[in-house]
């Protein structure tokens, strides 16, 4: 078995509602063990051949390799965006109770062998 390791999935969204709802979604389906909203950020981008901006808020989900495929797709369905801007890394490095923390959170009780 491969160890999991840690995984980020970086995407912007229209506002701080939308991301809450977003992570609630995926921290109950267990994909994701935490969302970092940020914002505002300006974003500058060419949409339909020409150069706009928007206000949005970044989001940083964490989880881990195991559930980072299943996260990406899940988010990209619940994105409001016709093509949004999703994307994520695995991690080489994290601090071993971050890695075990997001394990724990990601993981079905079956998996972790909790009752």
């Amino acid at each position: 078995m491969i160890e999991p390791r840690a995984a980020l999935i970086y995407t912007p969204l229209p506002d701080a509602e939308t991301a809450r709802a977003i992570a609630g979604t995926l921290l109950d389906e267990k994909l994701i063990a935490c969302a970092n909203i940020l914002g505002p950020i300006e974003s500058v981008f060419v949409w339909e051949g020409r150069t706009q901006s928007a206000e949005e808020v970044a989001v940083l989900f964490k989880t881990t390799s195991e559930r980072h495929d299943l996260a990406m797709s899940r988010l990209g369905t619940l994105h409001p965006y016709e093509t949004p801007a999703i994307v994520g890394t695995v991690c080489d490095i994290a601090h071993p109770d971050t890695l075990g923390w997001l394990v724990q959170q990601t993981s079905a009780p079956d998996e972790t062998g909790a009752v």
